[in-house]
């Protein structure tokens, strides 16, 4: 993954996957910075009863992306960013192999920030489109 600062990376790491649902769900991030964010998801073991990727897998994947990017753009604050908002359009299913997401800024604020992020399959075809707000709040102490 690259990040801005190696400290910031270890922050990511623990706090935004190792140990955490994000790991639970083999979400795997291979570009992270205040500009753009991509990861991907496993389809497999994130499935709803009828083969089909879980909706919520959906918004678990976006909503990672898009607080990583917030937690990057906060960093300079020496804030820490919160997701106060999701919403999600579910456009096609998978069913096998791997979606990817992508979280690009709509808003980077001192205090707000708001995401797109699209999700494809496999095939580049557009399976989720959703949009995140995070609210950047002071970190608190260590």
């Amino acid at each position: 993954m690259t990040t801005d600062s190696e400290a910031l990376r270890r922050m990511l790491d623990t706090g935004a996957l190792a140990g955490g649902l994000g790991e639970t769900m083999g979400i795997e991030v291979t570009e992270a910075s205040a500009e753009r964010v991509v990861g991907r998801m496993p389809v497999e073991g994130n499935v709803q009863p009828f083969g089909l990727l879980h909706g919520g897998a959906s918004c678990v994947l976006a909503e990672t992306l898009g607080s990583i990017g917030s937690t990057v753009h906060a960093h300079q604050f020496g804030r820490i960013a919160v997701g106060i908002e999701i919403n999600a359009t579910h456009h096609r299913s998978a069913t096998s192999g791997h979606v990817t997401g992508v979280a690009t800024p709509v808003h980077l604020g001192r205090t707000l920030a708001t995401w797109d992020i699209t999700i494809t399959d496999d095939r580049g075809r557009k399976v989720c489109t959703s949009r995140l707000t995070c609210m950047l709040r002071d970190a608190p102490e260590a």
